[in-house]
């Protein structure tokens, strides 16, 4: 028996060695068996603890009468062929790379959402929010959970576009009946406590879909937030930390960002606050990205034209917000794309205004160290002219402005001397109280200017002291005061009045009525006197009876109308004016020059005017005067001669006898002349003949 179990081995040398192992590792227990028995012993006799797999979360009550709806499902279905089996193996080898949708192209059981809509059974959605209510009556979390699984399950139609930006603002939920919408509404509010559960959870379980090989679609999770948000927009911006984190998480899957930017935005279009402290923590830090620009400048363009009111939204932009907006929308060759900056150019007028606040004249000073810090000599012409007007207004408004440039003048000599020369420029613009802070904080940098040229020597330096040498030149130099000559002007013509009234003891005998009655405006001027004053009492006392009565029912008529239109007009002027900004901006630019000009010429060009026409008026009078006096005393006796000849009596009738004897007599010298001059033409021509 050894000898065939020995044939029958031979040549299996893997055997041999395998009991030659087998062997020693016996002798090797055999030699530790004093020290590892014990060992052994213990672990022998002591239970053995098996790791335990992680918990599982809680399933929804809906979510498990889904699976046992699929359950059944599958028993339905008859068992595959094994050919389809085996090409199921056969794919499942070839594709061991997870699959993720991200995408964004889903389709659904429906064409389109409103058939999905009308699908909808309202009594089968009410019957299972009552069943989870009463399975999980001390949990609300669970409530809305439900609701939302099943409006996603149900809503299946494509979804392709994760910002929905071709529909309105409020698509999907615009789409739900009035019985949906009360639906909603009811169970948010019986659970308020989970609001903020829910709004987490719709977010969440869109980001998982996408995970997913063939994700639904997700207008049912859409739909909840915007209800939800519609009634609390606060809820979106309790934790905008954490969602910024998420959001860079997923830098690299732009359509998981743009499905968090849409549901977070959903806030700004219940309250311009809210929207606006979205954009600022989840859209502004990652505005360079070039998947998600487009969708951020877009959203903030729908905001503000949603809400022309910007009051509401005071407070919500500051320094360390405006400033990279500024330089987004100025500095060429950034993150955007030209069409992308002009359009946050557009939007800039009134970010502006958010920014600036409800009190500028106590919050510019603010401002204005990073206003001047951009304006170097190197600055783009475009962006320097907004950081010369942004300065211009900061000094204009807030006095605060002017100490915090004289500390700050040291370090920024270019910057102040474009600053500078800008105000030379436009010195005539500057009002009153803006030219006495200016003169304070001139004298002080001529101060400042002698001190640094006396260490260094800088072209900087050297510009702020010429510009600060003609403003003071200009400073010291009159200007022409239009409005204090007019003024002077009426006090002489009304003190001369009085002084003819003293003098001929009333206003009759005085010479100024004398002169109003000699050109017929006494008589005129009392009759319209009499007829204002009689149709005024009629009208005041129509007014006062009827007045009343017609404004309430134009109010009650026009006073929606009105309101209409005085939004839409807030509105257009908004857009005309963000339209027409160049031409604002050159107009303001060039204005103060054409003033100062003016203000420099006019005087003078008065004064030569006024020299000749006091020589015009000597000349005709040592020269014309006589030829005019003998002018009129003809034409007197011309006048006599003809009342004469009417006698006495001027009438129609003798005018046209004077008219037909002029005729007649004129008709007759032209029919002598011509008749003179023919025999001349005849007498001359008859004298060459016989020549």
């Amino acid at each position: 028996m050894d000898s065939s179990i020995n044939n029958g081995s031979f040549g299996k040398w893997e055997m041999v060695k395998k009991n030659k192992k087998a062997g020693m590792a016996g002798k090797m227990q055999n030699v530790k068996k004093g020290d590892g028995g014990r060992k052994a012993l213990t672990e022998a006799n002591m239970p053995k603890l098996y790791p335990s797999s992680p918990l599982k979360t809680s399933q929804t009550i809906f979510e498990r009468f889904e699976k046992i709806g699929k359950k059944q499902n599958k028993e339905q279905v008859p068992p595959a062929s094994f050919e389809q089996q085996q090409k199921k193996r056969n794919a499942g080898k070839m594709n061991k790379k997870p699959y993720s949708n991200e995408n964004g192209q889903r389709s659904g059981k429906f064409k389109s959402l409103q058939e999905a809509f009308k699908a909808l059974d309202i009594g089968d959605l009410q019957q299972q929010l009552q069943n989870s209510q009463r399975v999980f009556a001390e949990n609300p979390s669970v409530w809305v959970k439900d609701l939302a699984g099943y409006l996603n399950s149900k809503l299946q139609a494509p979804d392709n576009d994760p910002t929905l930006s071709q529909h309105p603002y409020d698509y999907p939920y615009c789409l739900a009946s009035k019985d949906l919408k009360n639906i909603i509404k009811t169970l948010l509010g019986k659970s308020p406590t989970a609001a903020e559960e829910l709004f987490d959870h719709c977010i969440y379980s869109m980001l998982r879909e996408y995970d997913k090989p063939n994700g639904e679609a997700l207008y049912g999770y859409r739909i909840c937030i915007q209800a939800l948000l519609m009634e609390k927009p606060k809820i979106a911006t309790l934790n905008l930390p954490s969602y910024l984190d998420l959001l860079r998480t997923y830098l690299n899957k732009p359509t998981k960002c743009l499905t968090i930017m849409w549901a977070l935005g959903q806030a700004g279009f219940t309250d311009l606050s809210e929207g606006l402290k979205v954009w600022l923590g989840i859209m502004l830090p990652v505005l360079g990205t070039k998947m998600l620009s487009p969708y951020s400048i877009a959203y903030l363009d729908r905001l503000l034209m949603m809400h022309p009111n910007l009051t509401k939204g005071f407070g919500i932009i500051g320094p360390k917000d405006f400033f990279p907006l500024l330089d987004f929308a100025f500095m060429p060759g950034n993150a955007l794309s030209p069409s992308l900056q002009d359009q946050l150019r557009r939007l800039y007028p009134r970010l502006k205004v958010l920014a600036f606040g409800a009190s500028p004249e106590s919050s510019l000073h603010t401002y204005f160290p990073s206003f001047l810090s951009r304006g170097t000599p190197h600055c783009p012409e475009g962006m320097k002219k907004e950081l010369i007007c942004s300065l211009t207004e900061c000094l204009t408004f807030d006095p605060q402005c002017f100490s915090v440039w004289r500390q700050l003048y040291t370090k920024h000599l270019s910057q102040s001397s474009i600053l500078l020369n800008h105000l030379l420029n436009s010195w005539g613009s500057l009002s009153g109280k803006v030219r006495k802070s200016l003169q304070e904080t001139v004298q002080s940098f001529q101060v400042t200017n002698e001190e640094i040229s006396l260490s260094t020597k800088s072209d900087h330096v050297k510009a702020c002291a010429a510009v600060c040498t003609n403003l003071q030149l200009k400073m010291k130099r009159q200007r022409f005061n239009w409005s204090r000559l007019l003024l002077v002007g009426l006090v002489f013509a009304v003190g001369f009045v009085i002084h003819d009234i003293r003098a001929q003891g009333s206003f009759n005998g005085s010479s100024v009525a004398q002169v109003l009655q000699q050109s017929g405006m006494m008589s005129f001027s009392q009759q319209a006197y009499n007829k204002i004053s009689v149709y005024s009492n009629k009208g005041y006392s129509w007014l006062e009876t009827n007045a009343p009565y017609y404004y309430s029912e134009m109010v009650k008529t026009f006073g929606p109308t009105l309101e209409m239109a005085w939004e839409k007009t807030i509105v257009t002027s908004a857009y005309i004016t963000e339209m027409c900004a160049g031409q604002i901006a050159w107009i303001k630019e060039n204005a103060p020059k054409l003033i100062e000009l003016l203000s420099a010429s006019i005087p003078e060009c008065v004064v030569n005017f006024i020299e000749y026409l006091k020589v015009l008026l000597l000349f005709i009078h040592q020269n014309y005067l006589p030829l005019m006096t003998y002018a009129v005393t003809l034409m007197d006796e011309s006048w006599q001669t003809f009342v004469k000849s009417c006698n006495g009596e001027v009438s129609w009738l003798c005018v046209q006898n004077h008219l037909i004897n002029f005729t007649d007599s004129s008709w007759s010298y032209l029919q002598n002349r011509s008749i003179a001059v023919k025999n001349w033409a005849l007498d001359l021509i008859s004298r060459h003949s016989s020549a």
